[in-house]
């Protein structure tokens, strides 16, 4: 007998990183849909403005101040989940920070601190939670990122975190369903999403980093989280771009190093044009400062939809022929590219991922 997950207007949903970005769309969307939403971050005054737009639109909230990194603090979130609803029935891993320097320029402890946040804190959300998801049935839901298969460079620490998600996640669906427990456990990847996570980055490449193009709004991830709450799905893909990467990265690995380490594709599609110093405010310990904000600085350049993922959830065979037919024009872009030795304009993608989806 498969997992059976509640309908969403009958849930109690944590969120981690819910301040901003993708947690906030995401705990946005499921008050909408009438759950009830315990949110959580480091920065308690974003939280208490997401609190406010949820009561406004009618929905209930609440909110726990608390770092992912350490394992008490989220003990703590999930016993006030428990104290405030009786139950959880989705927990919603998606808290991250972000550092872009070359390798020998990254500390070992900022790489540290990026393990202990971007992985060590999707393993304590997984220790507090599943003792109650165990009971009634749930979702354990966890954001990590295309990168969990394909790393970017000046993203070592990151690239490893990730990866290290989907290692953990795959050893613990499999553990989970040996005992036959009730939980569905899904690694969500996004592409490249308009967040505030590039502002709040810790940048050592002397400019306000962005993620390479094309952009999608975080309402796009959200989306998927929604739905993985609802129905057990291993993994989901965000992106018909990110899917591209993805069947680059498991068909022509050698034709991908050779892409991410160009200057244009790889360096140059890395960066803005707004200078940003080591010593401007970042997120990496602590807040950087007010953010109560969904989408990030990109807004013009970010699309609202993702057809591979409307196939996703509604038609399993267009996906796999939309996924094939997206993976062959990558690929020839990209063949085309390193062939001809031809360099796109700045912060534009080679593999004219961006026009997959159109």
């Amino acid at each position: 007998m498969g997992i059976r997950l509640k309908p969403i207007h009958k849930q109690v949903v944590v969120v981690t990183g819910a301040s901003s970005g993708i947690g906030r769309e995401t705990a946005l969307q499921f008050a909408a849909r009438g759950a009830k939403v315990v949110a959580a971050a480091q920065g308690e005054e974003g939280l208490q403005s997401l609190a406010r737009q949820i009561q406004k639109q009618g929905g209930a909230a609440t909110t726990h101040v608390c770092d992912v990194a350490d394992l008490q603090q989220v003990k703590a979130l999930a016993d006030k989940a428990m104290r405030e609803y009786g139950r959880i029935d989705t927990w919603v891993n998606n808290a991250a920070i972000v550092l872009y320097a070359p390798f020998e320029e990254t500390t070992s402890e900022e790489f540290r601190r990026t393990l202990d946040v971007n992985v060590m804190g999707q393993v304590h959300g997984a220790q507090a939670s599943l003792p109650y998801l165990r009971r009634a049935g749930g979702a354990l839901i966890c954001v990590s990122s295309v990168e969990s298969q394909v790393s970017w460079p000046l993203h070592s620490a990151y690239a490893a975190s990730k990866h290290a998600i989907a290692g953990f996640v795959d050893s613990l669906r499999r553990e989970l369903m040996h005992a036959g427990a009730p939980v569905s456990v899904t690694n969500i990847m996004p592409g490249t999403i308009n967040t505030p996570l590039f502002t709040h980055a810790r940048t050592k490449i002397g400019v306000k980093p962005q993620g390479p193009p094309p952009f999608y709004q975080p309402s796009v991830v959200a989306e998927a989280i929604l739905y993985a709450a609802e129905h057990p799905v291993r993994d989901f893909i965000v992106g018909g771009s990110a899917k591209a990467m993805l069947l680059g990265q498991k068909f022509a690995p050698a034709l991908m190093d050779r892409l991410l380490s160009s200057d244009r594709f790889g360096f140059q599609a890395q960066r803005t044009n707004e200078r940003k110093t080591l010593d401007a405010p970042d997120n990496f310990y602590r807040p950087a400062g007010t953010e109560n904000r969904a989408e990030g600085d990109f807004s013009s350049r970010a699309r609202g939809y993702s057809v591979y993922d409307w196939l996703e959830m509604r038609s399993p065979a267009g996906k796999l022929i939309f996924a094939g037919a997206a993976g062959a024009v990558a690929l020839l872009a990209a063949r085309a590219y390193t062939d001809n030795g031809s360099q796109p304009s700045r912060g534009r993608s080679p593999m004219v991922l961006d026009r997959a989806e159109d």
